[in-house]
């Protein structure tokens, strides 16, 4: 059984979004690649989605994992125990994990996804991108070694300092005279001149 690091980082955040569901193959792919990975996790499985999982899988992995059908993403990630979190890479979702400093593992599906899933593993460096097989699925090896990589890798340790330096940055520049703050500020000024 996978252990929990007594440091924190040892659970994976797996959640893919409420518009796009995953074909049954993919979500078998999905749930023996968190198994094989050895990690505690906490997979977020819409109630339509739920269905599509393997019979065995919740008995298999009872003693490390938790699918539920909903959760408070932004009161989830920045939990110490959270070691990286398994995306779709929609905005959102990207943009709250850079901010709290959570490694990502990159599963875009559609429009700006692929994007957003580019600069997460190849611009900012704060994940890996999960690459699909010639018949557009993600296979389960693919995504145990995507987890492992980041989770324990050498490449995770670069991962995880790129993303504690992306969070220090958004907070940065949020605080009272940071750039954002500023442009607020200046943007509140400009509509009360009008």
């Amino acid at each position: 059984m996978a252990r929990l690091k007594e440091d924190g980082g040892s659970v994976v955040v797996a959640s893919f979004g409420s518009l796009v569901g995953h074909k049954e193959e993919q979500m078998k792919e999905l749930a023996w690649g968190l198994k094989r990975s050895n990690s505690h996790f906490l997979w977020v499985v819409c109630e339509l989605e739920a269905e599509k999982l393997p019979s065995n899988f919740s008995e298999e992995t009872s003693e490390r994992s938790l699918v539920v059908s909903w959760s408070p993403q932004l009161e989830v990630l920045p939990h110490r125990s959270v070691g990286c979190f398994m995306t779709h890479c929609g905005w959102n979702s990207t943009i709250e994990a850079l901010r709290l400093g959570v490694p990502m593992v990159a599963m875009p599906e559609w429009t700006d996804q692929t994007t957003n899933a580019k600069f997460v593993a190849d611009v900012w460096q704060v994940g890996v991108w999960l690459r699909i097989d010639e018949k557009g699925v993600v296979r389960r090896e693919e995504i145990e070694l995507c987890i492992r990589e980041v989770m324990e890798g050498e490449r995770g340790k670069h991962i995880r300092r790129n993303s504690e330096m992306w969070k220090e940055l958004a907070k940065e520049a949020v605080d009272n005279g940071g750039s954002s703050d500023n442009n607020v500020e200046e943007f509140v000024t400009k509509l009360k001149n009008r």
